[in-house]
This record gives C-alpha cells, structure tokens and sequence, in this order.
C-alpha cells in the first residue's frame, strides 16, 4: 500500500538525520585538517547552489540589510563547522557528535539573552539536567581528547547563536538563497582566517589551495552532496507534512546515529569508557525530555537545517 504523506515525511527526516549523523564519520575519515575541510565543503556546497536560477532570484530580492545580517550569521556557522570538525580531529566522531547534543541546552539560555524575552525557568532546568552527563562524558575519555570536548562545547554554543539569530530574523528569505548566502560568508570568512590560522590555532591549519588526494576529494563530495543539499532539500519537503514536535524528537537522533556508525565503522568504542557512554545516555535523555515542553512550537526557518545538521529549527 502507498505511504500516507505523513508517514513518508517521517522515512525522509529520519533518512535526513542518518545522513546528518555521517558528516562527522566523514569528517574522521578525511585526512585534511579541519580548516581545508570545512573550507572545501562549504565551496562546494556554494558553487552547487550557484548553478540554480532561484538562488539568484531569491539574491536579488533580498534586502542589502538582510543580507548583512545573514552573511554575519554565516561567519558564526562557519566557526561553528571549524570547531566541529577541529573536535573530530582532536578527539573522535562520538567526542564531537555528543558535544552537539548541548546545543539545546546553550539554546535555552542564550535564545532569551539574544531576543530580550524573559528566561523560562524550565528552560533553565533543561539545561542545568545536562550537566552531570557532561560530567561523566569528561570523565569517560582519554586525557588526550579533552581538548576536543572543549572545542565541541565551543562549537555547541555557536549553534546556540546563529540558531536564535536566525529563527529570528525579522526578514527572512527563500532557504537556498540563506544558505548560500550564509555560506558563501562563511566561506569568504575561513579564506581570510587561513593565513592567521597557524598562529591562531595550529592544530586547524592547512593550506586551503592544495588539490584535495582522490581519497579526500571523494569523501568531501559525499559531505557536500550527500550528506547536506540532498538532506537539506529532503527536510523542506518533509517540515510540510510534519509538525514541530515530530521533528525536534528525530532530528535529537543524529547524536545516537553518529556514535553507533562511529562504533560500526571506526571502532571508537575502544578508545572511550562506559563512563563516556552513561555521560551520553544522560545528556539524550535531557535532550529527548525538551520538546515535551514545546509541543505546541512550530518550524518557521527551516533554512537552518541546511547549516546546522538538523539544530535549531523550532521556533
């Protein structure tokens, strides 16, 4: 029998967070450091875009205040990938995969700051139940990789911020257009940042004009392609037919995803402790609890889940 739209749209957005869950198993396997390999895959995520005629019509519509503001935004998201990549790099695909789960919790503190509303006490109490799992998740890894779950805090945070900015935007635009707009930012941002790189932090650096090998050049196709358009346009069809609710509670597996690939493919399990998997089980369950508390939110930029891998897209 045919799937109703419903049940079709929920295949698609958990085949969309699959796909997310791969970017840091991907991340991991490519040998570039985290600068190249988010500068290349923003490039090529952008040159992709660039070829659609309703990116460049959504460009010329947009205001030159708009655009300011999403570009600024881009900058956020391209730091935001820097960091993810730099804690895969420094610690492992399951380290920066669960350092990602705390954007709810930066999210509800840092959304009301940002908007000038008042701070829900829930909210806060969301945040706070995180923090033993963060605890033991630090507890649970060599000493070596604590610099990554630093880094991947780092990164959580800046999800928090240009996930708040731009669910509120005042102005909003067609999705691709933000997208390519915000990354296409983000892109012109890391281009600058690369000669300051090995002063600022060395262990990103790489130079951004060497000719990815084969092996790179495949995989960081796969990431650009795969693993971010295809969910992307994937996930706009499917917020049609779902509600706010039903998404926020799949888009919460991409931690789970990422760590059993991580796991499947990569063998992490070795290099961390059960301590570092009770940290994530705590943190999931938190983070599994918050939609419970917004049933009643909706999904108003969904231009954020092309940027995000799945964060912040209930308003």
């Amino acid at each position: 029998m045919p799937l109703s739209p419903t049940a079709k749209a929920q295949l698609q957005i958990h085949f969309c967070v699959l796909l997310w869950g791969f970017t840091a198993i991907l991340g991991k396997m490519i040998t570039l450091p985290a600068l190249p390999l988010v500068w290349w895959r923003m490039l090529l995520v952008v040159a992709a875009l660039a070829v659609l005629p309703t990116v460049w019509r959504g460009l010329r519509a947009m205001p030159l205040r708009t655009l300011l503001a999403y570009s600024g935004i881009g900058a956020l998201v391209a730091l935001h990938w820097l960091t993810f990549y730099g804690a895969v790099k420094l610690a492992n695909a399951s380290v920066a995969a669960t350092c990602i789960a705390l954007a709810p919790a930066f999210t509800s503190v840092i959304e009301p700051w940002l908007t000038r509303r008042p701070f829900s006490m829930r909210e806060l109490a969301f945040g706070l139940a995180v923090l033993p799992g963060v605890a033991l998740v630090v507890g649970g890894v060599p000493d070596g990789m604590r610099m990554g779950i630093a880094v991947g805090a780092l990164s959580a945070l800046l999800v928090a911020v240009f996930g708040s900015l731009n669910k509120h935007m005042v102005d909003g635009g067609d999705p691709l257009t933000v997208t390519g707009v915000e990354l296409g930012a983000g892109t012109l941002l890391l281009t600058l940042l690369a000669p300051l790189m090995p002063m600022l932090f060395p262990a990103f650096a790489g130079d951004l004009l060497v000719i990815p090998s084969p092996h790179d050049g495949l995989l960081l196709l796969a990431l650009s392609l795969v693993c971010t358009l295809l969910p992307f346009a994937l996930s706009l069809v499917a917020l049609r037919h779902l509600s706010a609710y039903a998404v926020q509670l799949v888009t919460n597996l991409e931690p789970v995803y990422a760590i059993l690939l991580a796991i499947v493919l990569l063998g992490e399990q070795r290099e961390l402790t059960p301590l570092f998997y009770l940290g994530v089980a705590i943190i999931l369950v938190a983070v599994f609890l918050h939609p419970l508390l917004d049933r009643n939110k909706r999904v108003q930029h969904p231009e954020v889940i092309g940027i995000s891998e799945a964060k912040g897209i209930v308003e």
